[in-house]
């Protein structure tokens, strides 16, 4: 009969973030893996707390299928001598596969031409309880994670030590023995409130609820949930809401098994310092959630999300709120002593702080990224005085204190402190607008100024380092070029900016090369590769279809609005019901043109067809309403007209052959579609597409 399966693994705090991922980790091996066994199951699930991972399956099969497998080798004429004999080939098959070389034999194979060496594979099924073992301790073995522990003079690697293991098939304890420790049905509860060793059974809801009366909540939603009703609780307590902040919550679900919220406080003085600080104080440090008033302005108050049940409520908020009172005091400190400068006198400290060893400090850095944001915003009329004293002041507040002490304000405190300093605010947003997004899913700069600086800054970044030879190579991107060139496409994509990435590149390079940075016309085109390959990535994330999207970028890269502009026309052309005639019209010009050399115009007088002068003269006709059309930027126009050629350019290919014996006869043909093409080719590369 199925049995349940439970697995459990109990072990010292595992970091919420590794915590996340290694359930996910978890849950495709183990289905993988179970698999790979032949044990069919019902469903699979895997919970975990910072204590434990846990992997439940109901309806485990009692024993694995038999295997019945044809098993197929090298061709014969390698498998066999000229005597029939086995050669070293087919004795290593049988060696692989465990079988008998005298179960060995030469037959046909469908789909494949001549004989092959072929063998019948009969395994018997084992019970599951003998094969769990050995899946569940290659399972553990297999979990990757960022980083693992050894410990007890070297046992692991593990991400943190183990202390005990459960692993039941039903009622039967299986032998499993993991860094020296051996599996029973004894977990734990929660450390303080219920450290004792606590039976339990496999089946998932009896298992949870054995967990729950001890004080454990094993599924991370369920302890969200509870951690929502409880700050809800505070809410109704203090009159004040809790501020929104789903990472937060997420984070801390993953930080405790059991949550209590406790509410505390701190001096209303603290409130001078920008609300910013606080919140990341309190947030990026402690783990509390901020508090504001009915107008969101933040409130003196917190909450932070205990791991037990606590005995007196008052200690605990007090021991919190002392801590973050250290953390304010020495917050309004630094923000009182970053006051006594001006960011220009911050700004003149940067050339002591080294950006990259062969790009110089970031002082040199700033000035490039000024000359190139001067460029960007002439090419699409922003105000250049306030992009050139943004620039000045961008980095301006790295070397403050505030920004040594809490480094991911940086930006932020540079536009409190510009404002403070009466600077325009145009020029305060763009010092903090110019890091947006930081990531995929963060807001876009507000502003023009911010968007231009922020286009400045990251190209100056990809260029500079693609010079040097720091180029992304598999997961490895110290310098997040990736995530910089995908913040520069979508500025571009958001505003409509009609500035060539290409004139970016050489912007960037000629800066640094004023820097005495070198950039090679070979470095110049791998940027532009790296930013065609982001670019077509983040395109078809968008949804449109991957192949129209290759058949834009193809045809040029030159602004990301007409890139946009142009694919999108071209899935507008796809949902028309004669797409696949028009498109395999157009490829046919395309690709009867792959190789050969075009003249520049046809000769009409060497027309010896009538289908040949009535496509001339079809796109004659056309041409100039295309030209109109593509000079509008109207691509979805340009394509309409277009297609008004199908039925000429399929009488022409009916009718006309193209690659005549007759020299002067062909290149002329060839010319005709070469000027055809030219024209299609403005849009989009046809061959690209999938019909």
């Amino acid at each position: 009969m199925p049995a349940d399966l439970l697995f459990e693994i109990g072990t010292e705090e595992i970091p919420a973030g590794f915590l996340v991922r290694g359930l996910a980790d978890l849950e495709r091996l183990a289905t993988r893996l179970l698999g790979e066994a032949r044990l069919d199951h019902e469903r699979l699930r895997v919970l975990g707390t910072p204590r434990r991972l846990v992997l439940s399956v109901k309806g485990v099969t009692d024993r694995q299928p038999d295997l019945h497998e044809r098993l197929v080798g090298p061709p014969a004429r390698v498998a066999f001598d000229d005597d029939g004999v086995p050669t070293k080939a087919a004795l290593g098959f049988a060696r692989k596969n465990g079988l008998d070389p005298d179960a060995l034999q030469r037959a046909e194979v469908e789909g494949r031409k001549g004989d092959y060496l072929v063998a019948n594979r009969e395994v018997a099924g084992l019970p599951a309880a003998e094969v769990l073992p050995a899946v569940l301790e290659r399972l553990v073995g297999e979990l990757p994670w960022p980083k693992a522990m050894r410990w007890n003079g070297g046992t692991g690697p593990f991400v943190r030590p183990v202390h005990w293991i459960v692993a039941l098939l039903g009622a039967t304890v299986l032998p499993v023995e993991l860094f020296g420790v051996r599996a029973g049905s004894d977990s734990r509860g929660h450390r303080f409130l219920a450290p004792a060793p606590l039976p339990v059974v496999a089946g998932l809801d009896p298992y949870q609820s054995a967990l729950r009366e001890a004080f454990v909540i094993v599924e991370s939603a369920t302890r969200r949930e509870m951690i929502q009703a409880e700050l809800l609780r505070i809410e109704k307590e203090t009159g004040a809401a809790v501020r929104p902040d789903d990472a937060l919550l997420d984070e801390v679900s993953n930080l405790v098994e059991y949550p209590v919220a406790v509410c505390g406080s701190f001096d209303e003085a603290f409130l001078e310092v920008p609300e910013e600080v606080i919140v990341s104080a309190m947030r990026s440090h402690q783990r509390y959630f901020a508090m504001q008033d009915a107008a969101g302005a933040l409130t003196n108050r917190f909450v932070t999300i205990a791991g037990t049940v606590t005995r007196d409520v008052d200690v605990v908020r007090a021991g919190n709120e002392r801590v973050l009172a250290a953390r304010l005091s020495d917050a309004r400190f630094f923000f009182r002593e970053d006051r006594n400068k001006s960011l220009d006198d911050f700004a003149a400290r940067l050339a002591d702080v080294v950006f990259q060893s062969k790009l110089g400090s970031v002082a040199a850095k700033v000035a490039r990224v000024g000359q190139v944001a001067g460029r960007i915003a002439g090419a699409v009329d922003v105000e250049g005085g306030a992009v050139a004293r943004a620039a000045a002041l961008c980095k301006a507040d790295l070397v403050t204190n505030m920004v040594g002490e809490f480094p991911e304000l940086q930006g932020v405190m540079g536009a409190h402190y510009a404002r403070l300093a009466g600077e325009p605010e145009p020029v305060a947003s763009a010092i903090a607008d110019h890091y947006l997004p930081r990531g995929a899913n963060d807001a876009l700069p507000a502003g023009d100024t911010g968007a231009v600086l922020g286009i400045a800054d990251r190209i100056d970044t990809v260029v500079g380092c693609f010079a040097v030879g720091l180029v992304p190579t598999g997961s490895a991107d110290p310098y997040g070029l990736r995530r910089a060139a995908l913040a520069i496409l979508s500025i571009l994509r958001d505003r409509a900016w009609v500035v060539s990435v290409t004139d970016l590149v050489d912007w960037a390079a000629a800066a640094l090369i004023d820097g005495g940075v070198e950039v090679s016309g070979e470095r110049k085109a791998e940027v532009l590769e790296f930013f065609r390959v982001r670019l077509r990535g983040a395109l078809v994330d968008s949804v449109l279809p991957a192949d129209c999207v290759d058949a834009a970028l193809t045809a040029g890269m030159d602004t990301v609005a007409d890139v946009v502009a142009r694919a999108e026309a071209v899935s507008e052309l796809r949902g028309r019901p004669d797409f696949e005639p028009l498109a395999a019209a157009f490829k046919r010009v395309a690709n009867i043109l792959k190789g050969e050399r075009a003249g520049a115009e046809p000769d009409p007088g060497r027309f010896a067809e009538d289908a040949e002068r009535a496509l001339w003269d079809a796109f004659r006709e056309i041409r100039s309403r295309v030209d109109a059309s593509l000079t509008a930027g109207d691509y979805h126009g340009s394509l309409q007209v277009l297609a008004e050629l199908k039925d000429p350019v399929d009488r022409f290919f009916d009718a006309v052959l193209v690659m005549d014996e007759d020299d002067n006869v062909r290149r002329n043909r060839l010319a005709l579609l070469g000027s055809i093409n030219a024209t299609f080719t403005r849009i989009a590369d046809f061959r690209q597409l999938t019909v």
